[in-house]
């Protein structure tokens, strides 16, 4: 087994050069945001949707452009609103008079990265629209079904300040998304950087460094990352340990959680792992990469109580006691 994981690693080592050429490329635009930035890769490479939680003007938008910019590919940005239709997101069947037949006009769903701007401000029906795209990949409009291009990825976003005309994501369809970040303000250092940056000078614009079949390719080489029973085992154990507290010595935090985590966060929190390893260019994922990766994947599947609320227990603070608590193998 041992040389296997050489082999892995080696293999991981040349495939992941452009990791850094990525990195290199977002910071000519991006100042900080290096949180940011490292998920979506780990969204990419995972080939998982991303829910950003974050107030305006923290470079979201900007971020995920450059990235489509730096791969090559198709970037779509969608301003959810409440008199959005389906139509509008996944396209129609246009009546042509000249003919007498429809045509399909397809939507900007059929882009390769997506920014869902706001995406809770758009009723019920465009949301699940959106949802199920990026669960069965593909787009039925009329009789016909349309797959959508590889790689496909979602950022959506949500302003945590502005509550009011709004129609929250219900559980459910939460869980399709394989990271919840809480994106924060940059540092002094990082916002002096950015105002001399910004102040009257346009940014550079980025160039394409890989393409589009590179992140495809790099994927199947994520999927080899070795994972050891031992930390598969742990990743179960911190799953169990959000819906069985009191059986991992967590008695207190019974009663402060409704629900836990789902079989979807085990496979996520896998398949994330092995995405951070290949970030760090190893060849094998550590309980590290579970820990670094553990509360963006759990913190939006761990539904707390009504006395969790009253006691302002957030689903983050129980995450926390999860992942402290949990021995490493």
């Amino acid at each position: 087994m041992q040389v296997d994981i050489q082999a892995i690693h080696a293999k991981i080592q040349k495939e992941s050069a452009f990791v850094e050429k990525i990195a290199g490329g977002i910071g000519q635009v991006i100042v900080g945001q290096n949180y940011m930035v490292e998920r979506l890769l780990i969204g990419l490479l995972a080939n998982g949707h991303i829910l950003l939680e974050g107030v305006p003007g923290l470079a979201k938008t900007l971020t995920v452009s450059t990235l489509s910019k730096i791969i090559d590919c198709k970037f779509q940005r969608l301003q959810f609103t409440p008199d959005l239709l389906p139509a509008d997101l996944i396209g129609t069947m246009i009546y042509n008079q000249r003919t007498g037949e429809f045509t399909t006009h397809k939507g900007p769903i059929f882009s390769n990265l997506i920014l869902a701007d706001e995406i809770n401000r758009s009723p019920a029906k465009v949301q699940s629209a959106l949802l199920e795209a990026m669960q069965e990949r593909q787009v039925t409009i009329g009789n016909a079904t349309y797959p959508l291009e590889d790689p496909f990825l979602v950022m959506a976003t949500q302003n945590p300040i502005e509550q009011e005309g709004t129609y929250p994501l219900p559980e459910a369809q939460v869980d399709r998304f394989m990271l919840k970040l809480k994106i924060t303000y940059p540092s002094k250092e990082e916002e002096l950087e950015i105002i001399r940056r910004m102040a009257g000078n346009s940014p550079p614009a980025p160039r394409a460094i890989i393409s589009p079949k590179e992140i495809i390719a790099a994927r199947r080489v994520v999927n080899e990352v070795y994972i050891d029973e031992k930390i598969e085992r742990y990743i179960i154990d911190l799953v169990f340990a959000t819906r069985e507290p009191e059986k991992y010595g967590l008695k207190e935090l019974k009663p402060l959680i409704a629900f836990g985590g789902s079989p979807r966060a085990s496979i996520y929190l896998k398949t994330a792992a092995k995405a951070h390893a290949f970030l760090r260019r190893r060849g094998y994922v550590t309980p590290e990469d579970v820990k670094a990766i553990g509360m963006d994947v759990l913190r939006h599947r761990v539904i707390v109580t009504y006395e969790a609320e009253a006691e302002e227990v957030a689903s983050e603070d129980v995450v926390r006691r999860v992942l402290n608590q949990i021995e490493v193998p």
